[in-house]
């Protein structure tokens, strides 16, 4: 069967951009991004279905250039924007970013390419997200026209509705994005609130149940507990709602950051054996296979000699990347390396918890974190705290493994949705490189319209992680970083860690991995409100009787609403981009009552989806 058409390339590169700038979206806003494996699998077979010659395979190649696209986006968005936060670009540069995106995200296609064998075939991990794929396929090949567009067609109505409630909501301003209160009892100030919004719903019901109860667990670590204890101790300036945003703004989201440090350390640590086992198993059995005969055409991965070859070509843009900002031709080199290094160590991590947990549950944002935060204090002895260029250097590095990390876990969950239905490995290769091209091209100029239509880092658009990572990275060389809060956030992850290593040893199901915990503790509580309550009626769908085949239209259900939701929020920017018209839509105020309405409409429509036999 054929793998690589001229039609697969085409819809490939144009679903790698479309969803590229969706997830850049929903990681602007939500401060989590979600795996498009599946909704990708489903519009290929849907499209594909319309011509005479088509194959399981061509979807799969489809849906590996298009999630390999989304999943730069998360790289891209969690850290480039930092560099406009403080102030380092005046506005995005469409060939900067393309060069970071690009050289990042093949070096993370690159460092993929011996992990396969290790992680997929000899540790024979899960990797959910490419099994769930798999099955997508294998019943869509099937009953290859009415399977591909009855998903699409459920696809399109959710995609529909998240779309118009996006427009009622963001153009034409008839409804707050959010219902939240605060209340002062005794000099300390508690607040809550929930954002109206169906695609964080479909986040939570994606990561499921645990997650999102654990991310609710970090919200209320941070909204119930330090804003109450900080807010009695040192006081509030203005009403309860201002004085608790500006405490959890200034200093209470840092306990994130060290619950954040320590969970990617931890990932590191924890992984570090089975992962260098994996590696050199991989590498001995494809020498052992390699010299003894010809491997067969599904274990044929791209050449190992060229990955290596290819890699030091890439060091030579990678250099001159830090060399443009550092103007040092030494501290520009050692850059480079431990950006390799790191790369390298946290694809690897990357890879490894996508084969756990699944590609949305991945850490990236943590490892992140630690980059930056170990780039940051190297580049300080290196250059003096009076650097002016240090904070951006160590975002630059940051940028290209955060590239290269979320590239890695992706990919894995593509070539494992490959290893069960018989593609070729080399083939998808490729296509993932087409598909990381094709969105480094246009994410560029998502952002710039994201930016010029709401600004980045306002209420509208918080870019929760670009934030914290120019946080970090300031912090460090203006000596303000508020370490105490740090350190206490960091004391919160060591517990978290010893009580999940007390749940794995019982047994139970349900397991506290710190990073869930990290993301709830510095995203806005109104955030993880909503993202609880998509994991609860997941939950409560099984509660009540769903099956894999409702399971399966419930994720189709919420990648829609995902999709439509991020896609429309991008359209009622670019007028504003094109006009340079903030007020471009026309308001329409007073309808609260209407939002609230369509919010619970949208949850009583997904658990109905979930019980209907």
């Amino acid at each position: 069967m054929r793998e690589i058409t001229i039609k697969s390339i085409i819809l490939g590169i144009l679903l790698s951009m479309l969803l590229a700038g969706a997830n850049a979206y929903l990681g602007l806003f939500a401060g989590m991004t979600i795996s498009a494996s599946i909704p990708a699998a489903v519009i290929s077979m849907g499209v594909l279905s319309l011509f005479k010659k088509s194959n399981i395979l061509e979807n799969n190649i489809v849906q590996t250039a298009a999630s390999a696209g989304e999943s730069l986006a998360a790289g891209v968005i969690f850290t480039v924007p930092a560099l406009i936060l403080m102030g380092y670009w005046t506005e995005f540069d469409y060939i900067e970013i393309a060069k970071i995106a690009g050289i990042g995200g093949i070096i993370g296609v690159l460092f993929t390419i011996p992990l396969r064998r290790a992680l997929i075939i000899n540790a024979k991990l899960r990797f959910p997200e490419g099994i769930a794929t798999a099955e997508v396929l294998k019943t869509g090949e099937k009953a290859r026209t009415h399977e591909g567009s009855s998903g699409l067609g459920l696809l399109s109505i959710a995609g529909i509705s998240g779309a118009l409630m996006k427009l009622g909501q963001q153009g034409f301003s008839m409804w707050n994005s959010a219902i939240e209160g605060a209340k002062n009892i005794g000099g300390s100030v508690f607040g809550i609130g929930c954002d109206i919004s169906p695609a964080l719903i479909s986040v939570g019901y994606i990561v499921g149940r645990n997650i999102s109860i654990l991310v609710l667990v970090g919200g209320l670590i941070s909204w119930a507990i330090a804003i109450p204890i900080y807010s009695f101790l040192y006081g509030f300036e203005g009403n309860p709602m201002d004085g608790a945003w500006e405490i959890w703004n200034t200093k209470i989201r840092y306990l994130g950051v060290g619950a954040m440090v320590v969970g990617g350390l931890w990932s590191l640590i924890k992984l570090f054996k089975p992962l260098l086992e994996g590696i050199k198993t991989s590498i001995s059995a494809y020498s052992k296979t390699h010299s003894s005969s010809e491997l067969p055409r599904e274990e044929q991965d791209f050449p190992i000699k060229y990955v290596g070859l290819a890699l030091l070509v890439l060091l030579i843009p990678v250099f001159l990347l830090y060399f443009d900002i550092i103007q040092s031709y030494s501290i520009a080199f050692f850059l480079s390396i431990i950006m390799l290094i790191f790369g390298f160590l946290f694809s690897a991590v990357a890879s490894y918890m996508a084969g756990v947990v699944g590609s949305s549950n991945n850490p990236i944002s943590g490892v992140t974190i630690a980059t930056i935060l170990f780039t940051s204090l190297l580049l300080l002895l290196l250059l003096g705290s009076d650097s002016l260029v240090g904070a951006a250097g160590a975002i630059m590095v940051g940028s290209v493994v955060c590239c290269a990390a979320a590239i890695g876990g992706d990919n894995l969950q593509d070539l494992k949705t490959g290893h069960i239905v018989g593609a070729t490995p080399w083939k998808q290769q490729i296509m993932q490189v087409i598909g990381t091209l094709s969105a480094a091209v246009v994410l560029g100029l998502v952002l710039d319209i994201l930016h010029t239509a709401y600004t980045i880092g306002s209420p509208e658009l918080s870019a929760p992680q670009a934030t914290l990572m120019k946080s970090v990275a300031e912090g460090v060389f203006q000596g303000n970083l508020p370490w105490g809060m740090v350190a206490i956030g960091a004391f919160i992850g060591i517990i978290i860690i010893i009580m999940d290593i007390r749940q794995e040893r019982i047994g139970s199901d349900f397991r506290l991995p710190v990073l869930a915990v990290a993301v709830g503790i510095y995203l806005p509580i109104e955030l993880s409100v909503p993202i609880f309550i998509g994991g609860m009626i997941s939950h409560f769908g099984k509660k009540l009787g769903s099956n894999e085949h409702t399971e399966k239209k419930g994720l189709l259900f919420a990648s829609g609403l995902i999709t439509g939701e991020a896609i429309m929020g991008i359209l009622v920017a670019v007028p504003i981009f094109i006009t340079n018209k903030p007020d471009w839509w026309i308001s329409i105020g007073g309808y609260s009552w209407l939002g609230l309405i369509l919010f619970i409409g949208i949850i009583a429509w997904f658990t109905k989806i979930l019980i209907k036999k």
